[in-house]
């Protein structure tokens, strides 16, 4: 069964289209990435799925009902936009939060320690949620999405801002609830996590559906065109190889996309430099993502890797 069906959903905003003719199923159980550059779309969507705001036109199924808002009570939803009741201390909020659910003060206390523990914080349960820091008021908030096991999960940009500690705890926590049977949806500038994590990754640009499918079946559509290599002099020279349609700088080598004969090109390169990598492979998701959206997508991933660089 699919635990989200979207038919031929379009929302306009004046002349501004944000999602068009969109049609989208979401198996049951799967992490289901959302990916695209800032406007394309993707927080539309999980609105419209979360029935925040309406299609125009077409039809959306969520848990099996179509009714606005029937399937919301086992439904959680982690904002892109955090907000948290600052006074409150930590405990009491969740105990909240899983009130408004329809769970008992007593469970909610039960799985509240629960995940505090995980997340160790259990030593921060008394105190106001204006005095944790970011990375901990952040937690809290994944908590209190998740405190009522719902069938539903939908995360917008979970790890964003996130170190590197945090970033894995909640990577783990999410894996478990997906093992457990609920249905993970997430949106992501990270495409090393949504290559990692998702059973199938939807891409939309422009309010436009472009990818939909497994890792494998978008890569194998994107054919094998590219090339990972370190070369021991300067990299620089790679553009100057007329096969070479683009080259992307990966830190520790470089990813070149080409035209040609790859065999041709470490020819060329032996003959000039040393060659420490050479591997033929499969376009990796960042690669295709650029390749779709081009400059706008260069500046989402610049964007996540300016912010990644802020909280090492």
């Amino acid at each position: 069964m699919d635990a989200v069906r979207l038919t031929n959903v379009t929302k306009s905003y004046g002349d501004h289209i944000a999602v068009n003719d969109l049609s989208l199923r979401v198996p049951a159980g799967a992490i289901y990435g959302f990916i695209g550059p800032n406007g394309s779309g993707k927080t539309t969507t999980l609105r419209m799925i979360l029935h925040i705001i309406h299609p125009d036109s077409g039809s959306i199924e969520v848990l099996g009902e179509a009714a606005t808002r029937a399937a919301n009570d086992r439904i959680g939803y982690l904002p892109e936009e955090r907000g948290l009741y600052k006074k409150m201390k930590v405990r009491d909020l969740l105990t909240y939060y899983a009130a408004l659910k329809g769970v008992s003060g007593a469970d909610a206390r039960r799985e509240g320690e629960t995940w505090l523990e995980r997340f160790d914080l259990t030593g921060n349960a008394t105190r106001p949620v204006e005095t944790l820091s970011k990375g901990m008021a952040q937690k809290v908030q994944f908590i209190a999405t998740v405190l009522t096991r719902p069938e539903l999960l939908i995360l917008d940009e979970p790890f964003a801002g996130l170190d590197p500690v945090n970033h894995d705890a909640l990577r783990l926590a999410i894996l478990e609830l997906a093992r457990q049977g609920t249905t993970v949806i997430f949106s992501t500038h990270d495409m090393s996590m949504a290559e990692k994590m998702c059973d199938r990754i939807f891409m939309i640009f422009k309010g436009d559906k472009v990818l939909d499918g497994t890792l494998d079946s978008i890569q194998e559509a994107y054919g094998a065109d590219t090339v990972r290599l370190r070369v021991g002099g300067d990299a620089g020279l790679l553009a100057e190889h007329p096969a070479v349609e683009r080259v992307t700088d990966m830190g520790h080598y470089q990813e070149v996309r080409l035209s040609g004969d790859p065999q041709a090109l470490l020819q060329s390169l032996v003959a000039r430099t040393s060659v420490q990598l050479f591997e033929i492979a499969r376009p990796s998701l960042n690669e295709i993502f650029v390749r779709i959206a081009g400059p706008e997508a260069q500046d989402a991933v610049a964007t996540s890797a300016a912010l990644a660089d802020q909280v090492a």
